[in-house]
């Protein structure tokens, strides 16, 4: 089935990679990574493996405020000299050293204006977003803590799909989380699964979305 539309990830797709900018608030919050690191693993493994709600659950479909997960994610955290993390503005540190990255914008900017439907999917952490950077890009945008779905939900696929008035079969999806390239591509989606820039603009290309 010829590909009418794209529907792309935010972050680790059109900024920066997440590592990176995560990287950075650790260093200049002196954050001990051993203890980050045991603590995230755990939240995100139990809020992609279905085994119930927690922080990063609420957070990305809204029905916990970003000003209570900072409070929580803080709590079990400490400087690398056993100090207290300060839980306010927590958030806007982590993702402060996001940049976007061009070459995925002006491929978006392309397909659209060559006619390809484009929506953007994203999974809220209560960031702020650049929307000035989304006008004219997309027909449709999808944010999880806006909308009380979160990948790799079908039903958060289901609703961005159907704002483009696309068939599943006729979208690609492009995220940096494998788990949720692999829920699309249950729901009927083709996934590309981002690592770089350049090998995302490629399959584009190759599936006759860019010239």
């Amino acid at each position: 089935m010829t590909i009418k539309g794209v529907i792309t990830d935010w972050g680790g797709v059109l900024t920066s990679p997440l590592n990176d900018a995560v990287g950075v608030w650790l260093e200049a919050d002196r954050i001990d990574l051993v203890r980050y690191g045991s603590v995230m693993r755990a939240w995100v493994k139990q809020a992609y493996s279905g085994e119930g709600l927690n922080p990063v659950h609420g957070l990305e479909d809204g029905s916990l405020e970003p000003a209570e997960f900072e409070r929580l994610l803080a709590a079990e955290l400490r400087t690398v000299d056993g100090g207290p993390v300060a839980a306010a503005g927590l958030i806007r540190r982590m993702f402060g050293a996001f940049d976007p990255v061009e070459p995925m914008y002006e491929a978006l900017r392309a397909a659209r204006a060559a006619g390809t439907r484009t929506a953007l999917l994203s999974n809220s952490w209560g960031n702020d977003y650049p929307r000035d950077l989304f006008a004219g890009l997309f027909d449709a945008v999808v944010i999880s803590g806006e909308v009380g779905m979160r990948k790799p939900d079908e039903r958060i696929f289901r609703h961005a799909v159907e704002l483009i008035g696309l068939a599943p079969e006729e979208c690609v999806f492009i995220d940096d989380i494998e788990h949720n390239i692999t829920a699309a591509e249950a729901f009927g989606l083709q996934g590309i699964h981002h690592t770089d820039p350049a090998a995302t603009i490629g399959t584009l290309r190759d599936l006759g979305l860019l010239r």
